[in-house]
């Protein structure tokens, strides 16, 4: 019985040495296309409601009853439902705190991302408030800055997203002109993670500046403001490669 297994076995592996294998199809000629970039779809967005606040010249950060204005080394706090001016925090011009860009709510406290603009080499910093009494609570340094500098940050996957400046005209250093703004990934000890390059459908639109606010999304997208232009950018994170992907732009009225 052994004997006729092995025979059979043996007859099994001629045949099959002696079947030829089907050629998978070959490749036709070496053609590499050019990449094309999808089109973000353009949309318009209407001002629903409008609040006099003279400090509102850099960003607004907002939570449930408050919205608060930042101009440089100022934050203001204002009531939602009335735009009644409930206090005001300010610091020195050209002092330790420079150039507040935005702020958000986090847990009772405004949050901002502060900068030495439009001295160079950039550095900057967080700096803390208490939304109750809107003292100034507490600090963290990044030091330098070789990223450019800070103008927003926001909670990602545990750690932090921060977008970082660079200037073609005041504020940026020779070597560095707004195309070398970016995006920066941290762990929750400031420790740098990954980072991105904004689209060029972005870039080219907030030159010579470059995001002035972003903030991550209920969807997972990132939703940048440019500088001057009164436009929103979404953009998304890439399936590969080192640049982030714009999905959409929407323009104020």
């Amino acid at each position: 019985m052994r004997l006729l297994a092995a025979a059979l076995l043996a007859l099994a592996l001629a045949a099959c040495a002696l079947t030829p294998l089907a050629d998978p199809q070959a490749p036709g000629p070496l053609s590499v296309p050019d990449y094309v970039a999808p089109i973000p779809l353009k949309l318009a967005a209407a001002t629903s409601r409008e609040f006099p606040a003279p400090e509102a010249d850099q960003g607004v950060a907002v939570d449930g009853r408050y919205f608060y204005p930042v101009d440089n080394t100022v934050i203001a706090k204002y009531a939602r439902t009335s735009g009644e001016l409930i206090a005001r925090w300010v610091a020195p011009k050209d002092g330790l705190v420079r150039h507040l860009n935005s702020c958000f709510e986090d847990g009772g406290r405004p949050v901002c991302a502060n900068s030495n603009y439009s001295e160079t080499p950039h550095g900057s910093s967080v700096e803390i408030f208490d939304t109750r009494t809107m003292a100034h609570v507490d600090s963290h340094s990044l030091g330098m800055t070789e990223e450019g500098s800070l103008t927003w940050f926001d909670h990602y996957r545990g750690g932090w997203i921060a977008g970082f400046a660079h200037y073609a005209e005041n504020g940026g250093v020779t070597f560095k002109d707004h195309t070398f703004s970016s995006v920066v990934t941290y762990d929750a000890q400031w420790r740098r993670t990954g980072g991105w390059l904004f689209p060029k459908a972005a870039v080219e639109r907030m030159a010579p500046y470059a995001a002035s606010g972003g903030a991550i999304g209920p969807d997972g997208l990132l939703y940048i403001l440019g500088h001057d232009r009164p436009e929103m950018y979404v953009l998304a994170k890439p399936v590969m490669g080192p640049t982030e992907v714009a999905r959409k732009i929407c323009t104020g009225g």
